[in-house]
């Protein structure tokens, strides 16, 4: 995942100045740079001019995550291999952590349904069948 979070920059260098596409950029390497306890309680919402605005549930929460701005930074440029953030902001929005969550759940549950139609389409002698295949 690193290696393909870190290649996107350089596909995006001809649009040099495009606020979307680094927004686009750096939402994909949130999660994965902050993990995903903390990603349910830390939503990044807006990039401007290299400002990250990140929605958190409560003031609790962004006490607790305002003190891991600096490293926040630091991961997600390294990540990226790109300068595209240089500031967090963390404001209180519940209900965009909410519609976040939901979307997740959401999410989860349609990979779950997916899993288990494959695997019932996956019978025994095709699973034998696919073991037998070998990579020269």
């Amino acid at each position: 995942m690193r290696e393909i979070l870190s290649s996107l920059p350089k596909i995006f260098e001809g649009f040099d100045g495009n606020e979307p596409a680094a927004e686009a950029i750096v939402f994909a390497a949130w999660k994965n740079v902050v993990g995903e306890a903390l990603e349910q309680h830390a939503v990044p919402v807006r990039l401007i001019k290299k400002r990250l605005i990140v929605a958190v549930s409560s003031e609790t929460w962004r006490k607790q995550v305002a003190d891991l701005a600096d490293q926040m930074v630091f991961k997600l440029n390294a990540a990226l291999g790109s300068s595209l953030v240089s500031f967090v902001e963390f404001r209180i929005d519940a209900k965009v952590v909410r519609e976040h969550r939901r979307k997740r759940e959401t999410e989860r549950i349609v990979e779950a349904e997916w899993k288990a139609l494959a695997k019932k389409e996956v019978t025994p002698q095709l699973a034998d069948a696919a073991k037998a295949i070998t990579d020269e």
